[in-house]
């Protein structure tokens, strides 16, 4: 209102419309995080580790640890908050399960593979294929679009 009030060229449905491309942009940007912190554990999860090498990406196994530890986490983490913070926007309700679920598997196959050195990818591929999931439905399907 303040907006309005000091510039009242400014249309009052202007000031309430709510931005939905970051959440949009934010997500996909956890989503693909995930999977190339991923690509560097190649003991890990040899498949993600062919399809690294595959993209000329088998540079990455150097970070393993670093990657591992830290950057999966935080990325799952970016695209959980996204997912979260859509969500709750449009309430649409699958939308956010689906898209919660995703990286709170990636993120337990992070942490248990980084505390108790446990082979996790049967928690870390499917995670990782519901974010891709997910961040496609909602490139393709906007929630604000119906």
């Amino acid at each position: 209102m303040l907006l309005q009030m000091s510039n009242p060229s400014i249309p009052h449905t202007v000031l309430r419309q709510k931005p939905t491309q970051g959440t949009r942009v934010v997500g996909s940007t956890g989503t693909i995080g995930a999977i190339i912190a991923a690509m560097s554990c190649t003991a890990c999860f040899p498949a993600l580790a062919s399809l690294a090498s595959a993209f000329g990406l088998g540079f990455l196994s150097q970070f393993e640890g670093v990657s591992i530890r830290y950057i999966l986490p935080l990325f799952a983490l970016v695209g959980l908050a996204a997912n979260i913070i859509s969500g709750l926007r449009h309430r649409n309700w699958v939308r956010m399960s689906l898209g919660i679920i995703g990286p709170l598997l990636v993120l337990a196959a992070a942490l248990l593979m980084a505390i108790y050195s446990m082979p996790t990818e049967w928690l870390l591929y499917p995670g990782l294929l519901l974010m891709i999931m997910v961040a496609i439905w909602d490139l393709m399907s906007p929630a604000n679009a119906r």
